[in-house]
């Protein structure tokens, strides 16, 4: 039995003035989170690195929140959906405001590098359908973070 294949698409927004770019363990980050939720297949993920501004304009329209925020998910996963042979899987898209996490790095110390590997571990979570709305939710979804990032070596 072969390990999961997961495709990662991974898109910086240039139209936006973002000149941010993706730590290189982001894939092996994301790969890591998969390969842990996940059955056996072969998956696809968008990444998007972008402004306040787009993601403002996001949040607004699609969570009726006229604000910048860090991380944006948009799940598509549907377990036991039925995809022709040889289909990837389409998880979702995770979009990151590149200068959020630079603010945010520095407000919690440490480098943007893990600030963006934290975003995208929450991101994807998102979109495989963990929420933090209640607070065991919220511990689960940190100790799965966890678990994701400090094999990489991302520690606060």
């Amino acid at each position: 039995m072969s390990p999961s294949q997961l495709d990662v698409f991974v898109e910086a927004d240039v139209e936006d003035g973002v000149c941010g770019t993706w730590p290189p363990r982001i894939e092996e980050l994301i790969h890591g989170i998969v390969s842990r939720e996940l059955p056996i297949g072969t998956y696809s993920l968008g990444l998007l690195l972008v402004s306040d501004a787009t993601i403002q304009s996001l949040n607004t329209e699609h969570r009726g929140k006229d604000s910048a925020t860090d991380v944006l998910s948009f799940p598509l996963y549907e377990p036991g959906f039925a995809l022709p042979p040889g289909e990837p899987v389409a998880l979702g898209d995770v979009i990151v405001s590149y200068p959020r996490a630079v603010a945010q790095a520095e407000e919690f110390g440490h480098s943007v590098e893990r600030e963006l590997a934290y975003l995208v571990a929450h991101g994807v979570l998102h979109v495989l359908g963990y929420d933090h709305e209640q607070e065991d939710e919220q511990r689960e979804m940190r100790r799965r973070e966890e678990e994701a990032l400090l094999p990489l070596g991302f520690t606060r």
